[in-house]
């Protein structure tokens, strides 16, 4: 069997429906953190149509969403990863294979832009057990590329990326940059205070200069760079070590010298 990861983002949705044209008995997963838009369940429906299959939604059997998971484990982010990734995601993901014992493949939705490329890379190194796929780098398929799939397909965007936000993580992500946190005070005010407030109650910060650490509710609006650039998708594997520095073999892909399954 396959498993397919779908995030609610559009290059996963992208990346599972072309996994079903390449492979036979795909089984699409999706895992509920509590703390996506509303607007997830219309664009899982609108998925679940455009596949023909439905989609099977899993979660934490211990915590409700990011918040709790915060104030339960009382941290937020280092360097081993989120609190709330490991959590909602990781764990989650761990107990379906640990379920499942045996799969062909994993879909991922990482696309055909360089340092999705890296990431792909480092995951395959770093986690080969999960025998990862990536049917957008196999066919340099871009996110704006995926974002044409969906329109061809007559599907609406997830609401997060017409509010101007690059990916359709959760509302308040804790790995956002000072730029983001400022948007999402101004979209999401209820979650900015809320945030602010649990970090208050377990001493920890979501974000950091070279002078130490800066609790949201003294963040000034005027701090940050554009939202565009301020995280990646979170995905299943929150933490992987070097994605920062580039492959030697990235430039191979990006030039079509060798696929991303031969990779090293």
């Amino acid at each position: 069997m396959i498993i397919a990861w779908f995030s609610c983002g559009i290059t996963s949705a992208v990346a599972c429906k072309i996994a079903l044209s390449l492979y036979d008995d795909v089984h699409i997963y999706y895992i509920e953190t509590g703390s996506g838009h509303p607007d997830n369940a219309r664009f899982l429906v609108d998925c679940e149509k455009w596949y023909g299959l439905p989609i099977h939604i899993i979660r934490s059997d211990k915590y409700l969403n990011v918040e709790d998971v915060l104030l339960k484990r009382r941290y937020i982010n280092g360097p081993t990863g989120a609190a709330c990734t490991f959590e909602l995601k990781k764990q989650v993901r761990y107990k379906l294979e640990k379920k499942l014992h045996h799969w062909d493949g994993q879909v991922w939705g990482f696309d055909f832009d360089p340092k999705e490329i890296n990431r792909a890379i480092r995951l395959k190194q770093q986690y080969p057990g999960t025998k990862p796929l990536f049917p957008l780098i196999e066919r340099q398929i871009t996110k704006p590329d995926a974002m044409g799939i969906l329109w061809k397909a007559g599907i609406k965007r997830p609401v997060m990326y017409s509010m101007g936000y690059n990916n359709n993580n959760c509302i308040g992500c804790v790995k956002g940059g000072m730029g983001y946190w400022n948007k999402i005070r101004k979209d999401f005010p209820d979650v900015f205070n809320e945030v602010a407030q649990i970090e208050r109650d377990i001493n920890a910060t979501c974000l950091k200069d070279k002078y130490g650490r800066i609790f949201l509710d003294e963040l000034p609006t005027w701090r940050g760079d554009p939202v565009e650039e301020i995280i990646p998708d979170c995905s299943l594997i929150c933490q992987i070590e070097f994605q920062e520095i580039i492959d030697r073999q990235v430039e191979r892909v990006l030039k079509g010298e060798i696929c991303i399954n031969d990779v090293v």
